[in-house]
């Protein structure tokens, strides 16, 4: 089977096509004939050694991907040749076949393509456990969404709405606000040519947002934790921006607000059932269209290097995937 390989630690052009044997499943579990393997900024972290999980080289990147049971292992139920799933890997799907353990996998709806199953667990599993339990986000309330025209950020905005938001889409060029507002968005704001806090501050009538979802880190942390309500909260998503900010403490003290961290990959790990129930969620959101989990574009593996380095270049508006 064909495999990217990340050899050595860098940037995307340190990538490599190789030929692989085919994996033969454990006891415990399946071989899946990757459809799609999609793509996340963490990539971009985990291939040069900057991200919190530190894989042994060689590696392939890919953290989730959607495709078609081909093997079972013998102690395996609930699955079988033939079966449509998908699943989070943390790393390892940019390549023709995987082996996993059959608990990492979720069965896909018929109504629900393959391409987009393929991108939503990352992304929207990362939003809803955000947004709805550490964020605990209420009908009503506003919510202002960060690099809004991204992968997370499209997630937030749709899931947003769905929990009875007002949203405010931020993001850094008109044609990414554009996307959002496609996406449902009630308000723009474009943060390379506008103030944001004081935006943030005359669109909510002085009073300030809820709810900060940010991915971007920067500068862009300070100015939204300035526009947050009284008892607002600050979701601490990711540094897509690169920098990790130094937050002044009397902020949130003074609004009597709270910064929250959102870890949804221990979040998975460690709270299973809750997980679980977050996927049946965003699943049954899917298959109804009441999720888009867009997709950006679709590029063959051999050019996975090429989709990190559009990630990297904050170029994507929706979910890259690589097909083998």
């Amino acid at each position: 089977m064909k495999a990217v390989l990340c050899v050595e630690l860098g940037g995307p052009e340190a990538l490599k096509l190789v030929d692989l044997d085919d994996p033969v499943p454990a006891d415990d579990e399946v071989v899946v004939d990757v459809a799609y393997a999609a793509l996340n900024f963490f990539d971009t972290l985990i291939i040069a050694g900057r991200y919190q999980t530190k894989p042994d080289l060689p590696f392939s990147p890919g953290g989730e991907m959607a495709g078609v049971v081909s093997a079972v292992g013998a102690r395996v139920e609930g699955l079988a040749e033939g079966d449509r799933v998908a699943g989070y890997l943390g790393y390892g799907a940019a390549r023709g076949k995987v082996a996993v353990k059959a608990e990492q996998l979720t069965l896909v709806p018929e109504e629900l393509p393959l391409d987009k199953a393929a991108g939503l667990i990352i992304t929207y599993g990362t939003t809803l456990h955000a947004l709805a339990d550490r964020g605990a986000l209420k009908a009503g309330e506003t919510l202002a969404v960060l690099g809004a025209s991204g992968g997370v950020g499209i997630a937030a905005v749709e899931i947003g709405k769905l929990l009875g938001a007002r949203v405010i889409a931020c993001a850094s060029s008109a044609d990414k606000l554009a996307f959002a507002k496609e996406r449902g968005a009630d308000e723009l704001i474009d943060y390379t040519t506008e103030d944001l806090k004081s935006r943030l501050k005359e669109l909510t009538d002085g009073c300030g947002v809820d709810v900060v979802y940010d991915p971007v880190g920067g500068e862009a942390t300070e100015a939204s934790v300035r526009a947050l309500a009284w008892r607002g909260r600050h979701l601490v998503i990711g540094f897509a921006a690169g920098d990790i900010p130094k937050l002044p403490l009397n902020l949130p003290m003074l609004k009597g607000a709270d910064v929250r961290g959102v870890f949804w990959s221990a979040h998975a790990e460690r709270e299973p059932a809750a997980h679980r129930a977050e996927l049946a969620r965003i699943f049954d959101w899917a298959a109804d269209g009441e999720i888009s989990a867009p997709v950006d574009s679709v590029l063959p593996l051999a050019e996975t290097a090429e989709a990190i380095a559009r990630i990297k270049r904050r170029e994507a508006k929706g979910k890259i995937l690589v097909r083998p």
